[in-house]
C-alpha cells in the first residue's frame, strides 16, 4: 500500500456510501483488509505506509493498536448497514503491513473475531497474513491457526545474503525453512514472495534465490520485480551512484527464468507476479482485488471498495487513532468511479490474468489491436480466438506495453 494517498474528493465524517455502492453488492464477494502499520526496520525500497517504533509519536503505540482497528470494524459494518448495502459474509481477510506478525498473535485472533462477529465468515473461507521469517514462533502461529488464519505469507524476498542486505531485510536465508516448517506443522497453507532485479543481484544469484524457494515445496510463490519508489533510501543510493540503476532487460530475463522454474516445479502462473500448486491456492483475496469485488480497509492509508465507490484512511497512526476516538470515520478521501473509469480499470487489472480479458469488454480500435497482438505472437491466438485476451509473456512490462495498445480510445 503506497504511502502518499491520492486526490479525490472529501469523505463525509460519518463515512456514509453513495447509493452506488449498494447496486448490485448482493452478487459480490466481500473481503477485509487489515493494515499493521508497523516494522522493526524500514526497509530501503519500500514506499508502504510503514513506521518504526521510533518514528511514532503518541497515541500511536503498538500496544493500542489492536483495540483500534477493532473500533474501525465496528463502524465499518455500521457504516455498510446504514448505507443500505447488503450483509455478507466475509469470503478473505488479509492481515498486510507492515509486518502484521510484529503485533502479539493474540492481538491478531482479536481483530480477526471482532471482523467474524459482525459478519460471520463464508465455508472455506481464506484468511492470511504476511510475515516476515523472523517476526514467528512456533507458538505464535499455533495461535493463528486456532484463531480461523489459513495461510501465512513470509517475505522471504532473496536467498542470497548481498541481496538481503542491499534490501535491508533482517532475517538470515537458513530462517525460511525454519519457519515454513513451522507453519506447516500449525497446519498454515505457505506462500514465499520474492524480489528479482535489486542492484548487484546477478542472474546466478536469482536462480539460487528460485530453486531455494522452490525446495521448501510452498503451496504459492510471488516474485516481483523491484520497483525503485521516489522518496526511499534505495531511490537516493541510486541518484548517488551509490548502486546500479534498474535494468528493464535484466527484470525479463530473471522473469523468465522465474516462470521457467516455477512452472517445472509443477506450480501454475495466473497474475503475472504469482503461481500457485493448484487452483484452489490461488490467493483469493488478490484475486478479489484484481475482480472488482468489494473490499473494506482497516487500518491507517488502508483502501476501501464497495460497488464502484472508493476511498482511503487518512495515513498517520495517531490521526487515525484520533479519528475513530471521536467517533468520526478516518476516511480522508474518496472518489466514485464512472463506467468509463471501471472499465479502464477492468482492461488493466484482467489483462493480466490467467483467466484472460473478455475481448468484447475493448473498443473496435482495442480489439482490431488484439488481431495485431496476435500477429506479433504476444497474446495467446486460441484464447483471443474465443472470446478472451491471455498474455503468453506474462512479464510486467509487457503487461503494461500490451494495456496501452489495447486501449488506444
Amino acid at each position: 500500500m503506497p504511502s502518499v494517498l491520492p486526490l479525490g474528493d472529501p469523505a463525509p465524517s460519518d463515512g456514509l456510501l453513495p447509493a452506488q455502492a449498494a447496486e448490485g453488492a448482493a452478487a459480490r464477494a466481500f473481503g477485509l483488509y487489515v493494515h499493521i502499520p508497523f516494522c522493526a526496520v524500514r526497509c530501503g525500497y519500500c514506499d508502504f505506509n510503514t513506521y518504526t517504533a521510533t518514528e511514532l509519536g503518541g497515541g500511536a503505540s503498538q500496544d493500542a493498536y489492536a483495540g483500534t482497528a477493532v473500533s474501525e470494524v465496528g463502524l465499518a459494518a455500521e457504516v455498510l448497514q446504514r448505507s443500505g448495502v447488503p450483509a455478507r459474509k466475509l469470503s478473505t481477510v488479509f492481515f498486510g503491513g507492515g509486518t502484521p506478525t510484529l503485533l502479539p498473535a493474540d492481538d491478531l485472533a482479536m481483530i480477526l473475531r471482532s471482523a467474524i462477529d459482525q459478519w460471520g465468515m463464508e465455508e472455506g473461507a481464506e484468511v492470511t497474513t504476511e510475515a516476515n521469517p523472523d517476526s514467528v514462533t512456533p507458538e505464535s502461529l499455533a495461535i493463528l491457526k486456532e484463531a480461523g488464519f489459513t495461510r501465512v505469507s513470509f517475505g522471504m524476498q532473496s536467498a542470497v545474503p548481498h541481496v538481503l542486505k542491499v534490501l535491508d531485510r533482517t532475517h538470515t536465508p537458513s530462517r525460511v525453512p525454519q519457519v515454513v516448517r513451522w507453519a506447516r506443522e500449525a497446519g498454515l497453507a505457505v506462500s514465499l514472495d520474492l524480489i528479482y532485479g535489486t542492484p548487484g543481484e546477478s542472474l546466478a544469484d536469482w536462480r539460487y534465490s528460485l530453486e531455494t524457494a522452490l525446495s521448501y515445496e510452498p503451496d504459492h510463490i510471488s516474485a516481483y520485480a523491484l520497483i525503485v519508489e521516489e522518496g526511499t533510501k534505495l531511490a537516493a543510493q541510486m541518484r548517488r551512484g551509490e548502486v546500479p540503476g534498474i535494468d528493464d532487460d535484466d527484470h525479463a530475463d530473471k522473469y523468465e527464468l522465474a516462470d521457467q522454474l516455477i512452472t517445472e516445479a509443477g506450480l501454475g502462473w495466473y497474475e503475472v507476479s504469482n503461481w500457485a500448486r493448484t487452483p484452489d491456492q490461488a490467493c483469493r483475496h488478490n484475486l478479489a482485488y484484481w475482480r472488482g469485488d468489494d473490499w473494506w480497509g482497516i487500518g491507517p492509508g488502508a483502501h476501501s471498495h464497495v460497488g464502484g465507490v472508493r476511498w482511503w484512511n487518512v495515513k498517520h497512526p495517531v490521526a487515525y487513532a484520533n479519528r475513530l476516538a471521536q467517533g468520526y470515520s478516518p476516511a480522508a478521501g474518496r472518489e466514485t468511479l464512472d463506467s468509463d473509469t471501471r472499465r479502464l480499470e477492468r482492461v488493466m487489472l484482467e489483462a493480466r490474468l490467467q483467466s484472460g480479458l473478455d475481448v468484447s469488454t475493448l473498443s473496435t480500435l482495442g480489439r482490431h489491436e488484439v488481431a495485431a497482438l496476435i500477429a506479433d505472437e504476444l497474446v495467446e491466438p486460441a484464447a483471443a480466438f474465443h472470446g478472451r485476451l491471455v498474455l503468453t509473456l506474462k512479464g510486467r512490462l509487457l503487461a503494461d506495453a500490451v494495456v496501452r495498445r489495447i486501449l488506444p480510445d
